[in-house]
């Protein structure tokens, strides 16, 4: 699919015509929602849960920098295209292709994009979260999704993916803290109180991560939270 982008007349940014300043107008504030799409993207999408939840387990592990950061980023990036794939394909069908076509106007076309994306928020979306944000805008209780504004809907929703993802991180910590509490309890009965219990567990908890196949699990569960 070829894409032809419409051309700009630099000549008319400075013009004094109506019609030439609003395309100016409309022209800045389209890149300044270009400058703000990935925190957009990323606060719309499942990558802020999965993100921190592979963060968990790094620090459940305690390996420091392993994975690197630009791994578990990357992990988190592929993740979400998989998992968001229907999600985009809708938008892409309904919004975008019309679009470019010339078969639907901008206006239309966020409208239709904006459809699918908060049904995915919505689902993932808790009644209360919600609710704290409607009641401090002082809008009425929505009768159907078409009512709630993105403005209250991805904020609703970017707290409600933290709180699943540190629960998720909690039961992540769970096994981890048992070997550190078992290692630490066993040194101190030898008497090898200097002996840093971290440097001990780390070996096993590296072991008990590769014998249950933790990346395995982890994504996994992921995957069936959504």
């Amino acid at each position: 699919m070829i894409i032809f982008l419409p051309a700009v007349d630099i000549g008319n940014l400075l013009s004094d015509d109506p019609e030439d300043l609003a395309t100016t107008i409309q022209l800045i504030i389209m890149l300044t929602i270009l400058s703000l799409a990935p925190a957009i993207l990323i606060l719309m999408t499942c990558f802020t849960r999965i993100v921190v939840v592979l963060s968990f387990v790094r620090m459940g592990i305690a390996t420091q920098q392993m994975p690197p950061n630009q791994v578990l980023i990357s992990l988190a990036l592929f993740l979400t295209f998989f998992i968001m794939a229907p999600v985009f394909s809708q938008i892409n069908d309904e919004a975008l292709t019309p679009l470019f076509e010339g078969e639907i106007t901008q206006e239309e076309a966020f409208q239709e994009a904006a459809s699918p994306i908060k049904e995915f928020m919505a689902q993932h979306t808790r009644e209360k979260d919600l609710a704290l944000f409607m009641g401090y805008a002082g809008l009425e209780r929505p009768e159907s999704l078409d009512d709630v504004p993105l403005t209250a809907l991805i904020p609703a929703f970017a707290i409600s993916e933290l709180k699943t993802a540190f629960q998720i991180g909690f039961l992540i910590f769970v096994p981890f803290l048992v070997i550190d509490m078992i290692v630490a309890s066993v040194l101190m009965s030898m008497g090898m109180m200097m002996l840093p219990p971290v440097m001990i567990s780390l070996p096993f908890k590296i072991l008990l991560f590769v014998l249950v196949d933790g990346w395995y699990l982890i994504v996994e569960s992921l995957l069936l939270s959504y």
